[in-house]
């Protein structure tokens, strides 16, 4: 297998990729993210960010062949964006509108070969039901910290996992990498099948 860099800070990223025994290194990528709007395009924009992530590291990269891998994640609600909150008071208010609601989470990741360019985007949706919470329960789910660096405000590998009734889709896409696509994708990669940019 070719070596890995995962173009993410993210604990989550890691640990997913640790949890199927995959080695990687971690490199930060240093993208501004406040340039890209999702509106229009969630998926697309996903993929142009997750792509771009994996490129701002591919130049710190000197071993050719090396796979960057760049993700993103977006939770969308009636149509919003719904990313990481100001604040307590501003998770609390995400906590408020998804409660009793189902809403969408979309993951975008590309990965990239150092060295060609040569690159795959992917992006998967699921599907996340929560169950009606108190004022109460949501303010104390808040006050623990969990939700204050997280899309839509809550994680779905901790804590937050009390407030979710069901998922259709891949539960790892929401945490923040569909690792079934991904294999499937460094495989494809691999055998040199198709590849866009």
């Amino acid at each position: 297998m070719k070596r890995i860099v995962l173009a993410s800070t993210s604990p989550r990223r890691s640990a997913l990729l640790s949890q199927i025994g995959m080695p990687f290194e971690v490199v930060a990528p240093n993208v501004d993210e406040s340039r890209y709007s999702f509106e229009a395009d969630p998926a697309g924009t996903a993929e142009r960010l997750a792509l771009d992530k994996a490129r701002s590291v591919a130049g710190r990269i000197h071993a050719l062949g090396s796979l960057i891998l760049g993700a993103d994640t977006v939770v969308l609600f009636e149509g919003r964006i719904l990313g990481k909150p100001r604040d307590a008071g501003d998770a609390c208010a995400m906590l408020r509108r998804l409660t009793g609601h189902a809403h969408r989470v979309l993951t975008a990741f590309a990965l990239l070969e150092a060295g060609t360019n040569r690159a795959v985007t992917v992006h998967e949706w699921t599907t996340v039901y929560m169950r009606e919470c108190s004022d109460d329960e949501i303010r104390a789910y808040v006050e623990t910290g969990e939700p204050l660096d997280k899309a839509g405000s809550y994680g779905a590998h901790a804590l937050g996992a009390g407030l979710i009734t069901r998922i259709e889709g891949c539960f790892y896409n929401v945490i923040g990498l569909p690792l079934a696509r991904l294999l499937e994708s460094l495989r494809t990669f691999e055998a040199d099948a198709v590849v866009r940019n």
